[in-house]
């Protein structure tokens, strides 16, 4: 009867009766009173989050205290419950290091199973040597189960360390969890999502696991089993650290083994696109991935197909898939699906996240705020919502306010170069130039795995730093420090890690539309250094990278008191770079700054005024009378102007008092004439600089600007008469 009964219950848990399977499972463990079959309804329990029913089922006949599987069920059971402290009181604190295994140690185990049966001889002495062999198997795989058991133990452990805000105990327990068993990919995934390890950290940490662990039933497939897990976890690291790397573990994942389709495999090519700020490309799958599984019964807005998207993928797609709507400006987008989520995932983080990045886009900072802190009271754990709500107040200048909401996300995103990165550019906007400087450095050491250099404002910062293009790493921690060495003085430093920086985003594949700032700080820097011809050349590729397609970012000179790239953007720590939309300027005012800033180097050069002239009427143009924009290439072009109006005034000059000697010496009045086109050489008036022979001749530009007026207003009045 048992063992029909113990059927049943089999195939009414296939069938997904799981009513059925607890009512006759029952019924088993009542005519049994066997662990196995309580174990078994615990289970059954369990996966119907009826956690209340399962404990006491563990609890009976100290099953707890004479199974490790019973253990780790009902540890289990107190986590789904939220009751950390017994869970952790049953599962102890203390990790069982000693179940770590080595390399060698396997190997030869291994080895050892795999060829007990082949060197026996015949006859009882080979059947003996079978039977221990099969006995032998058997007691290995007790110890895998028990091996299995104690890594998610350590796993359960770690959650509630984690809870109780102990990180590090918590990163020590999923490493742990991990190393005992390669396959626990629970804690492999908390210590990547949650950002617990730099991407340093994580390539040695998986360098270090022991993969070759890894038991089949076809030993001969081992070694591929093994290097296939090891791709599989390699494209969770970071996309900072190992860009070569990560991009071949997803070519062969998605050719070798036909997996180009799968969700988490285009889930890491859209993070790896983001980084690259490649948004619009990044946006086409992460909209794929959502719309993979359509279900059109049960979604009420279909205005959108970006809305018509199935709830129940990774939590990880969500955050990504809004950071990428707000930097490519799609606000009805994410009206529409904050819009289906709040009607069909109230209860979830990402529901929120998503009501307070279309506010934060359309510029309600309060609201924005408000959703944000929900989000993060929801999930305290979640890298966007920590993230957004710090934006808000960095969004409203308040500086104070965003440090302590970014170094929130610091201590609990520990191993995520982004909230130093952050850190570093509200104290650059605070010109705290020493704090700016070592949470800068610290980001860049972080996203790389670099040592530091050991004081601030060296011309030689680091080998290494400058060798960056070699080690990967966010380029925007380049353009940063860049900023805060042009503030200290240090212009060829910072040239050089501006130039750094638009070589590692090349080298990484980025969007160079987003790096419009990055090039527009070097054409400053150089032309501080006076050399205008490269500043004006680098000014020009930033006109035309930036009409050649859209960009949010604006060129700031890096000598004023905000970061030249400040970032709002909503991402992931580990999914996402900081270097979208800057500072809510939008194309034209970016257009139009970058012409401001060649009228300001052409009225550096020699001989250049005119074209100054056309650069800053164009700037005014497109700037019209914004504030803060067309203002600043008014008062310059009213200046180049009167600039303009002495050079041909002294033009006119030097031709009055050449004029006896006109037919005498054509040669040299033509060698000295005061062609706007043409370089002023040493002889000429305006040699050694035009702004600064422009302020020893304000009167003359004043009386001539008179004489102009009186004209003009004497041709009105005889037309009226």
């Amino acid at each position: 009867m048992d063992k029909f009964l113990r059927t049943w219950r089999q195939d009414a848990l296939n069938r997904g009766q799981h009513d059925a399977a607890v009512y006759v499972g029952d019924k088993v463990l009542a005519l049994s009173n066997n662990d196995a079959d309580a174990f078994w309804l615990a289970q059954v329990h369990f996966g119907n989050h009826n956690y209340t029913r399962a404990l006491p089922l563990l609890s009976r006949k100290d099953l707890v205290e004479r199974s490790l599987s019973c253990r780790y069920l009902a540890a289990h059971c107190y986590v789904k419950q939220g009751r950390y402290e017994q869970a952790l009181t049953l599962l102890g604190e203390e990790d069982p290091v000693h179940l770590i295994p080595t390399s060698q140690h396997v190997r030869r185990k291994l080895a050892h199973v795999n060829g007990a049966g082949r060197h026996g001889v015949k006859g009882i002495r080979g059947q003996r040597d079978r039977i221990e062999a099969s006995e032998e198997r058997e007691r290995d795989r007790e110890q895998e189960k028990e091996l299995k058991f104690q890594a998610g133990m350590c796993y359960l452990r770690g959650l509630c360390y984690a809870k109780r805000n102990a990180f590090d105990r918590a990163r020590d327990c999923y490493k742990n969890a991990v190393r005992i068993d390669v396959q626990c990919f629970e804690a492999f995934d908390e210590l990547m999502k949650n950002s617990l390890m730099s991407p340093a950290e994580e390539m040695a940490f998986l360098e270090e696991l022991d993969f070759e662990s890894i038991r089949i039933d076809d030993q001969s497939n081992a070694a591929e089993a093994a290097e296939f897990t090891k791709m599989l976890y390699t494209t969770r690291l970071s996309k900072y650290a190992s860009p070569a790397l990560l991009a071949h573990a997803t070519e062969t994942l998605s050719t070798h083994y036909n997996l180009a389709s799968n969700p988490d495999l285009l889930l890491t090519r859209a993070e790896t696109l983001y980084t690259q700020c490649r948004f619009h490309e990044a946006l086409t799958i992460t909209t794929d991935i959502l719309n993979s599984k359509p279900d059109s019964e049960t979604l009420t807005d279909q205005t959108d197909s970006n809305t018509a998207a199935s709830l129940g993928h990774s939590r990880q797609l969500y955050p990504l898939h809004l950071a990428l709507l707000y930097e490519t400006g799609s606000h009805n987008t994410l009206f529409h699906l904050s819009h289906t989520l709040s009607v069909h995932a109230p209860h979830e983080s990402y529901t929120y996240l998503a009501i307070g990045t279309y506010y934060f886009s359309t510029s309600r900072i309060a609201e924005a705020r408000r959703f944000f802190s929900k989000a993060s009271l929801m999930d305290p754990h979640s890298p966007a919502a920590w993230i957004g709500f710090a934006h808000t107040f960095a969004a409203e200048g308040e500086h104070d306010q965003a440090i302590a909401a970014y170094s929130t996300a610091n201590r609990l995103f520990q191993g995520s170069h982004l909230p130093q990165l952050f850190l570093g550019m509200q104290h650059l906007a605070l010109n705290n130039m020493q704090l700016a400087w070592e949470y800068c450095i610290n980001a860049f050491e972080m996203s790389t795995g670099v040592a530091r250099s050991k004081a601030p404002g060296e011309v030689e910062i680091s080998t290494k730093m400058f060798n960056s293009r070699d080690l990967g790493g966010d380029p925007l921690v380049l353009n940063e420090i860049g900023v805060i060495l042009y503030h200290q003085a240090n212009l060829p430093a910072a040239a050089r890690l501006f130039k750094k920086a638009l070589e590692l985003a090349a080298d990484l594949g980025c969007n160079m539309t987003a790096w419009v700032a990055t090039r527009a700080n070097l054409a400053h820097t150089l032309r501080r250094l006076q050399r205008f011809d490269e500043s004006l050349a680098e000014f020009d590729e930033c006109l035309r990278t930036a009409t050649g397609g859209a960009s949010t970012a604006t060129a700031f000179e890096p000598g004023s008191n905000v970061a030249a790239f400040a970032s709002i953007s909503i991402a992931d720590a580990s999914a996402s770079n900081a270097s979208g939309a800057a500072s809510g300027y939008d194309e034209r005012n970016l257009i139009g700054s970058i012409h401001t800033s060649r009228g300001i180097v052409l009225l550096s050069m020699m001989g250049r005024t005119r074209e100054a002239v056309m650069a800053l009427h164009e700037a005014v143009r497109i700037l019209g009378g914004d504030a803060g924009g067309g203002g600043v290439a008014g008062t310059l072009l009213s200046r180049a102007m009167e600039i303009w109006t002495l050079e041909d005034n002294d033009n006119e000059e030097d031709e009055e008092n050449t004029a006896p000697t006109r037919n005498v010496n054509t040669r040299t009045r033509r060698g000295r004439g005061k062609d706007p086109m043409r370089p002023p050489g040493p002889g000429d008036p305006t040699h050694g600089g035009i702004l600064m022979n422009a302020v020893g001749h304000e009167r003359t530009v004043a009386n001539v600007l008179d004489a102009s007026a009186d004209e003009i207003l004497d041709a009105a009045y005889r037309s009226v008469q």
